[in-house]
C-alpha cells in the first residue's frame, strides 16, 4: 500500500512507473525550479502538507540547501508576506483577546500531554522596565501575528538536525497585537488589530499563559524566540532555552574553544594567554560575552581573572567603568585598568589591548578594515576573527578579505554562510557559528532526561561536546566547526553531554540512564532519534 493512498479517490491509481523513480529527485527538481526563495518555502510547505515524511527526507539529504530556505535567511521574507502566503493552519495562535482562557487554547493542540517541545514567539523584544519596544525579528521590525514561521521553522530544524519526533512538537505565536501600523491597516493581515500591551496588560497575559502550559504540556521543553527574556523567564516553571543568548553564546564557546586551540599551537603559547576584544555590546554581545568566560574557567581561572581577559567595545570606544552613564548590562566587563583619554577609533583599541580574537556582534558591515585586520596579523600568529553579525549585509568582514589580508593565516568563524575560497593553491574552509549546530542536541538531550530545567553546565557542557565533536579530517583541516551534513551524529553527542550535566547539577527525572555506560546511551539516544518513513526510504541522495 502506497503512503499516498490515503490522499487519493477510490478510482486513481499511481503512475505504473512511480516506485522505479526517486521521488525525492524529483522533488528537488520542483523546488529548484522556483525562482526565489518565498516560492521554494510555499512548495516545500505544500510538500510538507501532502507528505510529511517525504518533506523530512528531502531536508536531511540536503541540509546544506533547504535549511536557509526553511530558515534563516529566506525566513525574514516569509515573515513579511506571511499573511499574504497563508495557505492552512500551520501552528497555534494565542492572542490578548484569549486572556482568561488561554488553558481551553491550549488544549486544542492535538498532541496534548505527549508534546515534549515548543518555540514561542511574539514577534518583538518587549522590556517591561522601560515600555522599549525593539523587534528582533531578523531586523524586519514588529511583525505580529506574521511571525509564526519563525516558530515553524526552528522547529523543523529540531526535527530534521535532532531526530524529534514531529507530532510532538508545537509552533506558538503569541499574538499581542502589533505596533506596525502597515499591518493593522493591510486587509489580509492575519492577526489581531491593536496596538501592542502595555506591562500591567503584559504581564498578566504571560503569567497566564506559563500556568496554563505547564498544566496543558507538563513536559515541555520551551525555546522563546525573538521574545523578551524579562518576560518569559520570570515564571520558571517549565524548561526553557534563550536562543538568542544561550544558543548563540554555547555555538560560539564552542568554536573559540578550537580556534583557540589552533591559534595557542602554532604561537607555541599556553591558552590562557587568549585575550578576546568584543566590537558590539548589545544584549547579544554581552551575552556571549558571558558565555566565553567559561573558557577561561575551564582552563581554572578564577571568575574577575576570566573577566579581566575580555574587553569589550561599543559605538562610544571601549567600555571602561568611568564613563558617566553607562548602560546597566555593560558594566560587567567595563574596565577598571584603563586610565588614559577615551579610545574611540577601533585600530587605536587593538593597538592597546593586543588581542588574539576580534569578535564581532555589531551589525556594522565591514567594521574590521583591512587595517584592523592586517593590525591583528602583526601580532598574532594566526589571528583568531568571528565576524558574527546576520546576515552578510551586517557583516563585519568578508571571508575572502579576511584570508587575503591575513595571507591565510586567520582562524575564522562568522555567523553568516561563506563558500571555501582558494588563496595561492589551497582551498580554505571558513567556519560558520550557526546555532543548529548546538540547540537540536540541547533540546533532545532535555527531554530524554526529563530535565526540570536547563542549568548553566548543561548549555557549557552542550558547546563543549560540539567543540570536541570533530572527525579527524576535520581536525586536519583546522575546521573550528564540524560539517553540518553530520547534523545528526553531532546532535547525539550534544544530548550524551547534556544528559551528565543534568544528572551532574541533579536536575534530571529519568533515572534509567544513570546506570547506562556513555556507549550504551549515545547509542540509546540514536535509536530515539526520529526517522521519515516512506515509499521512497532508500538510501539517501
Amino acid at each position: 500500500m502506497s503512503p499516498f493512498s490515503s490522499h487519493l479517490p477510490t478510482t486513481a491509481r499511481l503512475p505504473p512507473y512511480f516506485l522505479d523513480t526517486d521521488h525525492r529527485q524529483r522533488c528537488l527538481a520542483q523546488l529548484r525550479s522556483k525562482h526565489n526563495g518565498l516560492e521554494k518555502y510555499i512548495y516545500l510547505s505544500g510538500l510538507k502538507e501532502r507528505d510529511p515524511n517525504l518533506f523530512y527526507e528531502v531536508l536531511l539529504g540536503n541540509l546544506l540547501e533547504v535549511t536557509p530556505i526553511l530558515y534563516t535567511p529566506t525566513v525574514g521574507d516569509v515573515c513579511s508576506n506571511y499573511s499574504h502566503i497563508w495557505r492552512r493552519p500551520e501552528g497555534l495562535y494565542v492572542t490578548i483577546e484569549d486572556k482568561g482562557r488561554i488553558r481551553q487554547v491550549l488544549k486544542n493542540w492535538t498532541s496534548g500531554s505527549a508534546a515534549r517541545i515548543a518555540v514561542v514567539t511574539d514577534g518583538e523584544i518587549y522590556s517591561p522596565r522601560t515600555v522599549r519596544r525593539r523587534s528582533r525579528i531578523l531586523g524586519l521590525g514588529d511583525l505580529g501575528a506574521n511571525g509564526l514561521p519563525i516558530a515553524i521553522g526552528k522547529l523543523d530544524l529540531y526535527i530534521g538536525g535532532a531526530g524529534i519526533k514531529p507530532t510532538t512538537t508545537v509552533p506558538i505565536c503569541l499574538d499581542l497585537g502589533t505596533n506596525t501600523e502597515k499591518f493593522i491597516n493591510d486587509p489580509l493581515y492575519l492577526g489581531v488589530r491593536r496596538k501592542r500591551p502595555d506591562t500591567a496588560e503584559m504581564d498578566e497575559f504571560m503569567n497566564e499563559f506559563m500556568e496554563a502550559m505547564k498544566e496543558v504540556f507538563p513536559q515541555l521543553v520551551v525555546q522563546f524566540e525573538d521574545f523578551s527574556t524579562d518576560n518569559a523567564f520570570r515564571v520558571v516553571y517549565l524548561i526553557t532555552f534563550d536562543f538568542q543568548i544561550q544558543g548563540t553564546g554555547s555555538v560560539i564557546l564552542s568554536g573559540f574553544l578550537n580556534a583557540a586551540r589552533i591559534a595557542s599551537s602554532a604561537a607555541d603559547t599556553p591558552l590562557s594567554d587568549q585575550r578576546i576584544l568584543f566590537f558590539g555590546a548589545g544584549s547579544a554581545g554581552i551575552g556571549v560575552a558571558k558565555q566565553l568566560v567559561s573558557f577561561f574557567t575551564l582552563l581554572g581561572m578564577s571568575e574577575e581573572e576570566a573577566k579581566s581577559r575580555i574587553y569589550t567595545v561599543d559605538s562610544k570606544g571601549l567600555i571602561t567603568a568611568d564613563r558617566k552613564g553607562l548602560q546597566e548590562h555593560k558594566k560587567y566587563f567595563a574596565r577598571t585598568d584603563y586610565q588614559g583619554p577615551p579610545l574611540t577609533s577601533l585600530v587605536d583599541i587593538i593597538k592597546y589591548v593586543k588581542p588574539t580574537a576580534l569578535l564581532g556582534l555589531s551589525t556594522i558591515r565591514n567594521a574590521f578594515t583591512e587595517e584592523c585586520v592586517r593590525l591583528m596579523a602583526s601580532f598574532n600568529t594566526r589571528p583568531i576573527i568571528f565576524p558574527l553579525s546576520n546576515p552578510v549585509s551586517l557583516c563585519e568582514l568578508d571571508y575572502s578579505d579576511a584570508v587575503h589580508w591575513t595571507n591565510g593565516s586567520v582562524v575564522f568563524a562568522s555567523g553568516s554562510p561563506y563558500n571555501p575560497i582558494e588563496f595561492e593553491g589551497k582551498v580554505y574552509e571558513p567556519g560558520q557559528g550557526n546555532n543548529m549546530y548546538i540547540f537540536p542536541g540541547i533540546g533532545l538531550g532535555s527531554i530524554l532526561c526529563k530535565a526540570r530545567h536547563l542549568t548553566d553546565s548543561m548549555v557549557e557542557q552542550a558547546a563543549i561536546a560540539l567543540a570536541g565533536s570533530l572527525t579527524a579530517d576535520e581536525s586536519s583541516s583546522e575546521l573550528v566547526y564540524p560539517r553540518l551534513t553530520r547534523i545528526r551524529d553531532i546532535s547525539a553527542e550534544i544530548a550524551l553531554a547534556v544528559i551528565r550535566a543534568a544528572q551532574k547539577d541533579e536536575v534530571d527525572e529519568n533515572a534509567l540512564f544513570r546506570n547506562l555506560s556513555n556507549d550504551a546511551l549515545l547509542e540509546y539516544i540514536k535509536a530515539k532519534q526520529w526517522q521519515p518513513t516512506s515509499v521512497h526510504s532508500l538510501p539517501r541522495l
